[in-house]
Order: C-alpha cells, then sequence, then structure tokens
C-alpha cells in the first residue's frame, strides 16, 4: 500500500511539474558578446559535419576580439607574457591526424594555443591543457611544443583577431593577424 501511495504521488508530482509553463517573457538571455566565438578549419571548405575521410585536418576555435581603436600589440596584450591568442576561453586546435610542428611529432587531438608576442617575434606554444578560462590557469610544464616566429606588418589593420590556413606543399601554415601584426606558423601533415 505504501507503494502505491508512493507511486501515485510521484505521479501527480511529475504531471504538475511537466504542465508547468514557462512565461518567455521572463526568460533571460545572455548578451551579446563582444569577442565573437568563430571556428576555422584546414582545408577552408571544410565543415563541422566533415570527418578526417572527407579531408578536415585541422580546426580552430577560438574567441575575436576587436581592435576598437586601442593599440593592440605592447599594450593591451603585453609583451613577453603568455596570451591564449584570443579572449575568453583559451584558444584551442584540433588536430584530426598526427601532424608535424617545429620538427616535433604531435599527436592526433585537442590542444591549447597560446602565444607569447614580443615586437619583432612571437613564441607560439602547443598546451596539452584544455577548457581553461584565458592564460590564467597556463602550466608551461604541459607545452607540448614550443616555436619561434618572425612578426609580420598586415597591409591593413584587422579589426577582429583572425585566424586562417593557407595551403602548403608538406600541409599548411596557420595564419594569426590583428591590428597591424600578423604570424605564421607551418604545420606539417604526416
Amino acid at each position: 500500500m505504501k507503494n502505491l501511495i508512493l507511486v501515485a504521488s510521484l505521479l501527480i508530482g511529475v504531471s504538475a511539474f511537466s504542465q508547468a509553463k514557462i512565461d518567455p517573457t521572463k526568460l533571460s538571455y545572455a548578451s551579446v558578446d563582444v569577442s565573437p566565438m568563430d571556428a576555422v578549419y584546414f582545408p577552408l571548405n571544410a565543415t563541422s559535419a566533415k570527418t578526417v575521410a572527407d579531408g578536415a585536418k585541422v580546426k580552430v576555435v577560438y574567441s575575436r576580439p576587436q581592435k576598437k581603436g586601442r593599440v593592440v600589440f605592447g599594450n593591451l596584450v603585453k609583451y613577453g607574457e603568455i596570451w591564449r591568442l584570443g579572449a575568453n576561453e583559451n584558444t584551442e586546435i584540433k588536430f584530426y591526424t598526427p601532424v608535424k610542428i617545429g620538427g616535433k611529432d604531435i599527436p592526433a587531438g585537442t590542444y591549447s594555443l597560446f602565444a607569447v608576442p614580443n615586437e619583432k617575434e612571437w613564441t607560439i606554444v602547443l598546451n596539452s591543457d584544455i577548457d581553461k578560462w584565458g592564460a590564467y590557469a597556463y602550466d608551461k610544464s604541459k607545452d607540448v611544443v614550443r616555436i619561434t616566429v618572425p612578426v609580420e606588418k598586415t597591409s591593413a589593420p584587422v579589426e577582429y583577431l583572425s585566424i586562417s590556413f593557407v595551403q602548403t606543399k608538406s600541409g599548411a601554415d596557420l595564419y594569426a593577424g590583428w591590428d597591424n601584426t600578423q604570424v605564421k606558423f607551418p604545420i606539417e601533415f604526416k
């Protein structure tokens, strides 16, 4: 009898809960992020529906901060300090197949992508620690590879941080540009 009363009470509670109406005028929506999240694949015509068999080799997910009239490098982004290479959560790069970066073999998988910008060169850092906010919890002991790349000037200022790829004979160069600065680093596909 106790079980029957318990089951009946449970059914009444579930029925009442499932019939509860949500007032759409009371919903709270997140405001628009000033540094929207974006993703870029290599090859550039790949999409999230593509698989390795369809040709997707690399995916980068990052947030795109704006210049908004500010001096970016050496000011907003400090020289000589670790940077998440974007805004909000740290930038992540996913390799669908093994690659080689800076002469080092990198297994397929997802990595955080950081940079240490300087005026004439940057250190690009692949780190095994993912799902972090910014570079606040950055742990150098989890670096997978570090490479130094030269800084190039853009032909015109880039308002939003942008990441793209250019195909090469052995893989692709990843380009990152913002303000009047861009860098690239080579990724070799195995």
